[in-house]
């Protein structure tokens, strides 16, 4: 779990964040969503320790990072998955490489561990037998996978996910979205994603931040989201006809 306690972050003398307390559970999709410059990219920063808030707590299972000593942080770091939003794949090195990369780089382990477990994550993401290919040769949804096995190479504790469907089609991001859904409750992690897309947070959305203006203005989970009265959230996340007659629907059906 990681709880955010009353941070503040400020640029140039304009408040991003604006005293946001936040809960972040373990095993359950967690999502933070907002409009641009809403502040949410701000605070996953902050979470992951890329930007320093001014005040406050951001507590790993009771451990404050912005108390840590540079060592501290650096054994929390192994604890952490990391998904880019542009998959950030080394197109030099083949899947297997890519995977093996943070096994090699942070771990102990001897090169045929490191490649069993590369290739274990690899298998885990349905890419068998993709081992020898290079990201170019692979579709966006398939660079997407193998970005996941990477982030999981190291069995984090905590999985931090940035726009994970972006640039993808629907289809593809349903997939990306089950997977990464499945992979939060098979190990328990503590899953956040920063996204923007809204079949994500209506379809794996357990534990939803809204973020407004740099202020947490709602939290929920992806059905209580329909019954919400919240004005900003409605017209974020229903601006589109679509959502909002689907949203109708299950009101008149209460």
């Amino acid at each position: 779990m990681i709880e955010v306690k009353s941070i503040n972050k400020s640029f140039d003398d304009k408040t991003i964040l604006h005293n946001v307390d936040a809960v972040f559970y373990e095993g359950k999709t967690n999502l933070i969503i907002g409009q641009s410059g809403s502040g949410k990219t701000v605070l996953m920063k902050s979470i992951v320790g890329l930007v320093t808030p001014e005040v406050g707590e951001i507590l790993y299972d009771g451990r404050d990072l912005l108390k840590m000593d540079a060592g501290q942080k650096k054994d929390l770091r192994k604890e952490i998955g990391m998904l880019f939003q542009g998959s950030a794949l080394f197109d030099s090195e083949t899947v297997l490489g890519n995977v093996m990369f943070p096994l090699i780089m942070f771990t102990d382990m001897s090169q045929s561990e490191i490649r069993d477990r590369a290739l274990f994550c690899i298998e885990r993401v349905n890419l068998k037998g993709a081992d020898k290919k290079y990201p170019s040769e692979l579709s966006g949804g398939m660079q997407k996978r193998v970005a996941i096995a990477r982030a999981i190479a190291m069995n984090p504790k905590y999985l931090f996910c940035d726009e994970p469907n972006s640039g993808l089609d629907p289809k593809t991001s349903i997939l990306i979205d089950e997977l990464l859904s499945d992979i939060t409750h098979e190990y328990n992690m503590t899953t956040i994603i920063n996204t923007h897309d809204m079949n994500s947070v209506l379809g794996i959305g357990e534990n939803i931040i809204f973020l407004n203006k740099g202020h947490k203005e709602w939290v929920g989970d992806k059905d209580q989201i329909y019954s919400s009265d919240n004005v900003a959230l409605n017209d974020f996340v229903f601006a589109t006809d679509l959502f909002q007659q689907v949203k109708n629907y299950l009101v008149s059906k209460k």
